[in-house]
């Protein structure tokens, strides 16, 4: 492969990855939005005055990983999520005094409460309908901060659930402290690039931004949340209306397990090859000699096999929640639809790069990433390459001089 291709594969894949993020105006659209339900939630009247709720978001949007997801191969809005933390002692009130206040200071306002769905397992969902078509599913989580599990961070809640048959119970999360551990991972590289890449998003988007300090670390992207989201999209694409669509991998697995493999690669394609290619080493574990590779790959490990033939992949933050807890069902279903995937991913996006041109390859990842996203990624690289390769053309053929043109062009003969 020429190093030129190499380039405009790379700029590609970052192309392409522009293309999946949300825009900077959508992501103050969004900040926007749950900025005001949060006003609203700590202005409520709650049972005692220090009760007020604490409002962050977590998961995706908090990670900078977030893309529209796609539902009957279709984008569709997106998903944010919030945490609605009451400072109430756990010890004081129920799982389900919290959620049910949450929700009905919700449905005290005026607009929220015809936004509403249907009480759900843990969220109160509000379902925003924008001018420009991209909405977003608001969700928000009520909780209290959790004293009783010592071995997790300070930052970590207590989240309510409610069971099937109506009644709450408490369940233990740590958004905060999951980002915490995320950015650790991302910070290298983070502060290698966020000063070029914040003037960047500045100059394309000044009507957001007043000035460049103004625009959030969230927008900044490096190869490592990147390479998630294109791994995310994949995953959506290729599960989509396919007979393991159900147990397609979640994205904490794929975040945790790309955050644990990466390396600090430069760029978005060399880090999905240092993911997918120790992902693929993994893969070892759904063979007849798995017990092997686990002996020969103990303590370098991020997918772990249990001589129960159970799976572990631990939440980095709290060891006791495992990622993989259902993998072992239906004969390893969704173990296997996850290697399945890494093969797929392998041949898709890596060992294409090797097989064909820059316009070929544009054309094979139509239907493996979506249609429009790649023409939209490819457009202007695709005429650039077209254009280089038409300037380059006349250095492949020899240069012919004529020192004595015959007339009209031989001024020295008249």
């Amino acid at each position: 492969m020429t190093t030129e291709l190499q380039t405009d594969h790379n700029q590609l894949f970052k192309n392409i990855q522009r293309e999946l993020d949300i825009s900077p105006s959508k992501y103050q659209q969004a900040v926007d939005r749950y900025t005001a339900v949060g006003n609203w939630l700590e202005k409520g009247t709650y049972r005692n005055p220090q009760d007020v709720p604490h409002i962050y978001p977590q998961g995706s949007f908090r990670l900078g990983t977030v893309i529209r997801p796609l539902k009957e191969g279709k984008e569709s809005d997106y998903d944010i999520d919030l945490v609605c933390e009451l400072q109430t002692n756990k010890r004081q009130t129920t799982p389900g005094e919290i959620k049910l206040s949450a929700g009905s200071r919700l449905k005290e306002h005026e607009t929220y409460k015809d936004m509403l769905d249907e009480e759900g397992r843990r969220c109160w969902t509000l379902n925003y309908s924008e001018e420009d078509g991209v909405g977003f599913h608001l969700d928000v989580l009520p909780s209290v901060p959790e004293p009783d599990q010592q071995y997790l961070s300070c930052n970590a809640i207590a989240i309510t659930d409610k069971k099937d048959a109506g009644s709450y119970e408490w369940s233990t999360s740590d958004p905060n402290g999951y980002a915490d551990w995320f950015d650790e991972k991302n910070r290298p590289t983070f502060e290698l690039i966020q000063f070029s890449e914040k003037n960047r998003i500045f100059m394309e988007n000044k009507s957001v931004f007043a000035q460049v300090d103004k625009v959030p670390d969230q927008l900044v992207k490096t190869p490592l949340q990147g390479a998630i989201q294109i791994l995310k999209r994949h995953r959506d694409q290729r599960f989509s209306e396919h007979d393991l669509e159900e147990d397609k991998p979640i994205s904490m697995i794929i975040t945790t397990l790309s955050a644990e493999l990466y390396n600090q690669e430069p760029d978005i394609l060399s880090a999905l090859k240092g993911i997918v290619g120790q992902l693929l080493e993994h893969s070892k574990l759904v063979n007849p000699g798995w017990y092997e590779f686990k002996e020969s790959y103990a303590g370098k490990s991020v997918i772990n096999r249990k001589s129960d033939e159970e799976w572990y992949i631990p939440n980095p933050v709290n060891p006791n929640e495992n990622f993989a807890d259902r993998w072992h069902e239906n004969n390893h279903r969704k173990a296997k639809a996850f290697f399945r995937w890494v093969a797929w991913v392998q041949e898709d996006l890596i060992e294409i790069l090797d097989q064909y041109e820059l316009e070929d390859v544009c054309e094979a990842l139509q239907p493996i990433l979506g249609k429009d996203l790649v023409q939209k990624a490819s457009k202007g690289l695709l005429v650039a390459s077209a254009s280089n390769v038409t300037s380059g053309a006349d250095d492949d053929h020899p240069r012919i001089e004529i020192k004595n043109p015959s007339q009209p062009w031989g001024l020295n003969e008249r």
